[in-house]
């Protein structure tokens, strides 16, 4: 069973067992907490609204904090000497999926044709 969650403004392919790095969340090492931005549950949904997947969830548990790469960047003006350089390092919360409930209320109908629809209406 997998699900597609969305964490720290990226979206994310999970499966229980896995071990990730996202964006720091507000929860203590060792803790557990629950993403419920939820998208898509074992590829059951086509088209699915956030009321379709409203009981659908995510629970991971807390194993540490760490940092990112470093990323440098800097501005350069020629001819005047101007120059700037400076880093960054992202927070990061490493988690375990531990557990992925719940499931799509109901799928999505497959699209038909206009002229398939017409002539069953027809029938």
């Amino acid at each position: 069973m997998y699900a597609v969650i969305r964490t720290g403004g990226k979206q994310e392919r999970v499966s229980e067992g896995q071990r990730l790095a996202v964006e720091l969340l507000d929860a203590p090492v060792g803790g557990e907490v629950e993403l419920e931005a939820v998208l898509v549950v074992d590829g059951s949904v086509i088209l699915a609204t956030p009321e379709q997947l409203a009981g659908a969830s995510v629970r991971a548990q807390v194993l540490g904090e760490e940092l990112g790469p470093k990323i440098r960047a800097g501005t350069y003006k020629s001819k005047s000497n101007q120059r700037r350089r400076w880093g960054h390092r992202q927070h990061l919360s490493t988690i375990e999926i531990v557990a992925i409930s719940g499931s799509a209320a109901k799928k999505a109908a497959p699209r038909r044709s206009r002229a398939k629809a017409a002539a069953k209406s027809a029938e």
